[in-house]
């Protein structure tokens, strides 16, 4: 049995003890996909010229791409309508 195989094994049996299943969805392109998807992010982070420790690099760039899920609709608000600035200030409070 090849590895795929396994691993649909071991996500039926997963499936079998959970209420609500998990759907896999395959995607044959994926990686151009996530790369395209990067793509905004990389773009504003190039004049930085890099980050002076690890902490201020996860934080800045977690700001980032929250700020831009939000400009792209891939937040749920709760059936609520707002501009990506109060959604993005919503998070905050």
């Amino acid at each position: 049995m090849d590895k795929s195989g396994a691993n649909l094994a071991a996500l039926q049996a997963i499936n079998a003890e959970r209420e609500t299943p998990i759907k896999v969805r395959q995607v044959k392109y994926l990686n151009n996909i996530v790369e395209q998807d990067h793509r905004a992010i990389k773009r504003i982070i190039k004049p930085m010229m890099g980050f002076k420790d690890f902490r201020c690099a996860r934080i800045i760039l977690s700001g980032i791409e929250v700020m831009h899920m939000i400009r792209k609709g891939q937040m749920k608000d709760h059936g609520l309508t707002r501009t990506a600035a109060a959604q993005f200030y919503s998070l905050v409070a």
